[in-house]
């Protein structure tokens, strides 16, 4: 979910960086069309949100038919987000950069990571395929008797009587600004120039894993706009009604990372100063 872009503007901008650009089997200057670049992120974020959202929904808590308990609980949702993008970045990675999230183009843009030109076809391909994902994962859950969308939350974000632990919308901005700009923070760090080659996507991953860990009882987490507008759809006005915080708080979180660190974290700026 990130970008290995070279400093030099003209290139930085004009092919999609990759977090694990290193792993790939054809040369890692290959040209990449954006076609394919789209589809790439495509199914990178269809893949986190059926897996991520599908082990909420499907594994967090559940029993068998003999009544037996076998839910993975937040520690197992925590980590189903963690390993999808850590698997999908390797996976898929080297041919979009491996972004699967709205907040992650526009922070990686706001760093000069990736151009500001190609965010918007990212960002529409992130979220039409949340709400593919979405869908899909509705489809599944809905042929197990009693399930139903709006009354089990679907693994949707919220505030308030939506929060998971009853946590208000002062305690949801601050969190999903602040973990969403550690999350940026550490996908600029982990993909620079500097930091050890083709091990970004392991950092990422575990980033993600964490702030899962100590926001789930907050907000279900989101850090990813097209994570939480693809479940919302499917679960009634309530998670509708208060998309807006799920959208507005991860890009500023990710403009806040980008600033922060191409003007003072960058380690080649840093050089230079």
């Amino acid at each position: 979910m990130a970008s290995t872009a070279s400093r030099s503007g003209a290139r930085r901008n004009e092919r999609p960086p990759s977090a694990a650009a290193t792993t790939a089997s054809t040369p890692a200057d290959a040209p990449v069309g954006t076609v394919q670049a789209l589809l790439a992120e495509f199914a990178g974020t269809f893949v986190l949100v059926f897996g991520g959202c599908g082990a909420a929904v499907l594994a967090a808590a559940t029993t068998t038919t003999d009544g037996t308990e076998v839910g993975i609980g937040y520690l197992g949702v925590a980590l189903a987000f963690g390993l999808t993008v850590f698997v999908m970045a390797w996976a898929v990675g080297p041919l979009s950069g491996g972004h699967f999230n709205p907040a992650v183009t526009v922070g990686l843009a706001t760093a000069g990571r990736f151009a500001w030109r190609k965010a918007p076809a990212y960002v529409v391909t992130q979220v039409v395929a949340a709400v593919a994902a979405a869908a899909v994962l509705y489809a599944v859950a809905s042929d197990r008797p009693g399930f139903d969308a709006v009354t089990s939350g679907f693994a949707t974000n919220g505030y308030g009587d939506r929060s998971p632990a009853g946590y208000g919308i002062t305690a949801a901005l601050v969190i999903e600004v602040l973990l969403t700009a550690v999350f940026l923070v550490v996908i600029l760090g982990a993909t620079s120039d500097r930091a050890p080659k083709g091990l970004g996507p392991v950092a990422i991953g575990l980033a993600l894993t964490l702030i899962h860990l100590v926001s789930i009882p907050v907000t279900n987490t989101s850090v990813n706009p097209a994570r939480s507008i693809g479940p919302a759809l499917f679960a009634g006005q309530g998670a509708v009604e208060q998309l807006w915080l799920f959208i507005v708080a991860p890009l500023v979180g990710a403009v806040i990372a980008g600033v922060l660190y191409s003007r003072v974290l960058d380690p080649v700026r840093a050089t230079r100063a």
